[in-house]
């Protein structure tokens, strides 16, 4: 009796719930797996340009489409260009980031005292400010300077003698790879560590900043950040 009550309820359940489920499994996971999705951010690797506790619209068409819950390409239409904010598997480990696409295939990169060097011609840099962050006993002094990478202006953040490797290369980039970095030169994990990243792993382009809530203080939200765009 009991077994017959718990059939007809779980009959009952389904029927309730079918549609709803079939929309999440067919459609829902689908669309966010191949179409759009969104991003949260817990670190600072990008910062100063995305925030930690900032939640990233991803256009995850932007490139190509893909078969849902695959890396497998249906069709592409485009690659990701220099300056481009993305987002992409890390080869080391599979993590999943948000990163700048600084060099594409074929080119030659090399930093030279934290200033990158494409193609043989450096980058021009406009320092725009001088922060300090509190860094155990003393704070450390983090320098903010406008970067232009194939005519994209951007800010990007470095503190002198810090951080991850001040001079490197020149390297290729080689066919079907990507050199990605964060803005915050001195606090990313990025193609400087890992390498670089196979076309097929990265999986959409970062748009906007939905919304921002600042982890450092109770998540309150950072509204003057709500639906900003990226650059």
């Amino acid at each position: 009796m009991n077994r017959d009550r718990a059939k007809r309820y779980a009959i009952s359940v389904w029927k309730e719930w079918r549609i709803t489920v079939f929309l999440i499994v067919f459609v829902l996971i689908p669309a966010k797996s191949s179409l759009a999705d969104w991003n949260w951010v817990p670190t600072g690797s990008m910062n100063p340009t995305i925030l930690e506790g900032d939640f990233l619209f991803v256009n995850k068409v932007a490139y190509s489409l893909r078969l849902p819950l695959t890396l497998c390409h249906l069709a592409k239409w485009s690659d990701p260009q220099r300056a481009d904010i993305v987002i992409c598997f890390s080869p080391e480990d599979g993590t999943r980031l948000v990163k700048r696409v600084v060099g594409v295939p074929g080119d030659m990169i090399e930093m030279r005292r934290k200033k990158l060097v494409l193609n043989g011609q450096a980058l021009d840099y406009t320092v725009t400010g001088l922060e300090y962050i509190e860094g155990g006993s003393v704070d450390r002094a983090r320098i903010l300077a406008t970067e232009d990478l194939s005519g994209v202006a951007h800010t990007v953040a470095w503190m002198p003698g810090f951080g991850e490797p001040q001079s490197f290369g020149p390297i290729e980039v080689p066919q079907g790879h990507y050199f990605v970095m964060g803005d915050n030169r001195d606090a990313s994990k990025d193609s400087r560590t890992f390498g670089f990243v196979q076309r097929k792993a990265i999986v959409g382009k970062a748009g906007a900043v939905v919304c921002s809530f600042d982890i450092t203080d109770k998540y309150q939200p950072r509204f003057k950040r709500f639906f900003n765009s990226l650059k």
